[in-house]
Parts: C-alpha cells; sequence; structure tokens
C-alpha cells in the first residue's frame, strides 16, 4: 500500500502492524509483499435518487484483501470518512481476525462514503440496492459474503438480501450475514460482537485475578458494539460509569442506569439530552479512572498525545483500530492489559460465521447453542494469544497479529502462486 491511492492513516497503521509481526515471524519476504496489498480493491459510482428528485452520485467501495483461507468476508460501512485507504486497512485487519479465531474466511470490507443519519428511509434503500448491484459481480456465498458495520444495521443487510436475490432470480440468503431472523438471520447475531468483547474481559479479569463484581467501565460509543458490550458487562455485575455517543457523554462515578440509556436510545436516534449523569466530553472519557476502558467508536482515538493520561487496567478494543502505534509503546510502559481489537471484536464475524452455516444447510441453532459456540471459540483464541504473547514476551496485540498472519502465510505457502 506504498502507492498514494492506498494511502490514509488507517492503511498506513493496518501496514506497519502486519509488517512488526511479520518481521518477528521471520516471514517469507514473498508472501510479506503480497499481504500488503489487498486482492483487489473497487471503487464505485453509487447514483441516487433523492427525496426532492435530484440524483446525487455517493462514492462506494469493495476491498477484497485475501481469500486464502476461504471466500471473503466482511461489513459495509456507511460513514462521511470512508475512503479507500480506510476500506483497505479494515479489509487487512479482517482477513487475521478471521485467521485468528480459525474461520474459514478471508478478509474484505465495503462501504459508502454518506452519513446514514441525514438520509431518508427512501433515500438509504435506494443507495443501498444500487451499490448491491455495483458490486454483484464480485459477491457471492461462495465468493464475498458482507455483514453489518458502522451506519449499516439489519435492515441494510434485507435490503442488500433482497436486491441480489431479485438478480438471480431466487432466494439467497446466505449472501449476506447479519440479516433478520425472518428471512435467514441466525439468533444471537446483533448482540454478537458486544457479547464476545464481554467474553473476552472476563477471560482478561481471570488472567490477571481481578473480580469483576468490584470493577468499573467506561465505554466510548454506543452504537450496536457500545450498547450491548454496556448491557453485557452491566450484567456481570460491572458498575458502567459512563456512555457516550458521538454527540457526547455522560458520567456518573457511582454507576449509570444502562437500561435506562439502552430504552432513551431505542427512542431517540442520539445519546444527547439524556437525562442521567454529568456531561462528559468523548476524549475525556477516554482518561477516566476505571477498571476497564472499552473504545468502541471510531478507530485512533487512542493517540501518543493521550495514551499517557489513561488510567484503566484493561483496554479491551470494540472498535477496529482504536489503538495507534505510538500509543501502544506508551500504553505497554503503563503495564495495561490490551485484549487487540482483531480478538476484542471477533464475536460478529464468528457468529456471521454461523448464520452462513445455517444457511447454506437451512438448519437453524438455538441463541443458546450460538452463544455458546460463540464463547468456546473466543476463550480458546484468547488463551492461544495469551499462550504466544507469554512464550515470545510480546504484547496481546503482536501476538495475535503473529498467529493470525502465521496462519494465512502458512496457507498461501501451502497453495503456491499460480502465475
Amino acid at each position: 500500500m506504498a502507492t498514494i491511492e492506498w494511502r490514509s492513516p488507517a492503511s498506513e497503521m493496518a501496514v506497519k502492524q502486519f509488517e512488526v509481526a511479520a518481521e518477528k515471524l521471520n516471514l517469507d519476504s514473498n508472501v510479506a509483499a503480497r499481504l500488503k496489498r489487498p486482492d483487489r480493491a473497487l471503487i464505485l459510482s453509487v447514483p441516487t435518487r433523492m427525496d426532492d428528485g435530484r440524483v446525487h452520485v455517493f462514492t462506494g467501495y469493495r476491498v477484497q484483501h485475501n481469500d486464502v483461507l476461504g471466500p471473503f468476508k466482511g461489513g459495509i460501512r456507511y460513514h462521511p470518512d470512508v475512503n479507500l485507504g480506510e476500506v483497505s486497512a479494515l479489509a487487512m485487519w479482517m482477513t487475521w481476525k478471521c485467521s485468528l479465531v480459525g474461520l474459514p474466511f478471508g478478509g474484505a470490507k465495503g462501504g459508502v462514503a454518506c452519513d446514514p443519519m441525514e438520509l431518508s428511509r427512501n433515500e438509504l434503500q435506494g443507495m443501498t440496492r444500487r451499490y448491491t448491484a455495483e458490486i454483484f459481480n464480485f459477491i457471492g456465498p461462495e465468493v464475498d459474503v458482507p455483514a453489518p458495520d458502522m451506519g449499516t444495521n439489519e435492515q441494510v443487510m434485507a435490503w442488500v438480501m433482497d436486491t441480489y436475490s431479485q438478480h438471480k432470480g431466487y432466494a439467497v440468503a446466505e449472501i449476506v450475514t447479519g440479516k433478520p431472523v425472518e428471512i435467514g438471520g441466525t439468533l444471537g447475531r446483533r448482540e454478537a460482537t458486544g457479547r464476545g468483547l464481554v467474553y473476552t474481559i472476563i477471560e482478561a479479569a481471570k488472567h490477571l485475578k481481578i473480580d469483576l463484581a468490584r470493577c468499573t467501565a467506561a465505554v466510548q460509543g454506543f452504537g450496536n458494539v457500545g450498547s450491548v458490550a454496556a448491557k453485557q458487562l452491566a450484567s456481570v455485575g460491572i458498575k458502567v460509569i459512563a456512555l457516550s455517543d458521538r454527540t457526547g457523554g455522560f458520567y456518573d462515578p457511582n454507576g449509570l442506569p444502562v437500561e435506562c440509556f439502552l430504552e432513551y436510545a431505542a427512542k431517540n436516534p442520539e445519546l444527547r439530552g439524556c437525562p442521567y449523569g454529568e456531561p462528559i466530553g468523548n476524549a475525556d472519557l477516554l482518561e477516566l479512572k476505571c477498571d476497564i476502558l472499552v473504545p468502541a467508536a471510531l478507530g485512533m482515538q487512542i493517540t501518543k498525545e493521550n495514551a499517557g493520561r489513561l488510567k484503566c487496567r484493561i483496554l479491551a478494543e470494540g472498535a477496529n483500530g482504536p489503538t495507534t502505534l505510538e500509543a501502544d509503546e506508551i500504553i505497554k510502559e503503563k503495564e495495561i492489559f490490551v485484549v487487540p481489537d482483531v480478538l476484542a471484536n471477533a464475536g460478529g464475524v464468528i457468529v456471521s460465521y454461523f448464520e452462513w452455516v445455517q444457511d447454506l444447510q437451512n438448519f437453524f441453532w438455538t441463541e443458546d447453542e450460538v452463544n455458546k459456540k460463540l464463547r468456546d471459540i473466543l476463550t480458546k483464541a484468547f488463551h492461544e494469544v495469551l499462550g504466544v504473547s507469554q512464550r515470545e514476551k510480546v504484547g496481546m496485540r503482536l501476538a495475535a497479529l503473529m498467529l493470525g498472519v502465521n496462519r494465512v502465510a502458512r496457507a498461501m505457502l501451502w497453495r503456491g502462486l499460480y502465475a
């Protein structure tokens, strides 16, 4: 990704993380050269009829990083800052994430540069259907299986599935995951990322011999991941002292009523105006004294400027790429235990895999079965990463990347180069 079209802070961070892991692994230089860049990347025009009659042309992307282990897998993101570099970074991280937790998938990611909060339901549907039509020849149940990401949800996935199915002439539930249960979605998928995040926090607390019933937590971001994580943290006895979304945050050292926030969020598009706790900014939330800090909003929130002021014991990354490379070094010196993003937020793609499998065989599991299988996979992956971390004397992030990268590299060496 050295050429200018790939460059963005996120892509440069993802490549640098890979290079550090590759050097530690003494990775084959030819394999490393291939893994630094995605297999292919699409930049799309997405013309959409707006409610006022004009046609607005959005820019869309789909990046497919590597499929040596299986079909590409990755979400679709709707956000104003979506660009080729960011989507490329997210696709690379998805490759390592799937490999790390043992899924037969490679990494992909897609998105449209837009603010979904400013679009009507009709505009959102029109844009989604046109975007799906534009990537139609590049996706498929055996090729590339999209899913929800920031700014998208099960309704958007339903539109993707329906558009693809209309083109094929029959229902293809397995084309996308994160769908409503009524059209082939799986129980437990919406909560999977946040729930999985808490499973890894529980394992981290066991390792550190911390009593969760006496712990406090701060959660930045109250979207799908942050809201579910906050609910799950409260359910295991952790006192949630701060919550935020893009409009700002709320703080109460005695604990916030998480259920009340969930009820408020269900009726309002943003937390602004919520009558609980004292106002706090998103940046200030990260620096609160707490046992568990969960950045579950945008990437690159913890930098060399604020990392030295973190006062948590466990940093569990719900967002993708929330911590910069420079911040990692500072956090290591502070002896904060990091549950890295490729492990902490892997619950979503794990249960997406379960959904894909269920759709392919038309046989569906109970929610208890889904949650048990999710916990088993994440617990196993956590202890594998912890083992590498202790054995190689490296941080948890590098250990996770070493595991993920090495499995992909070994598969590539077995398969060879077709040229």
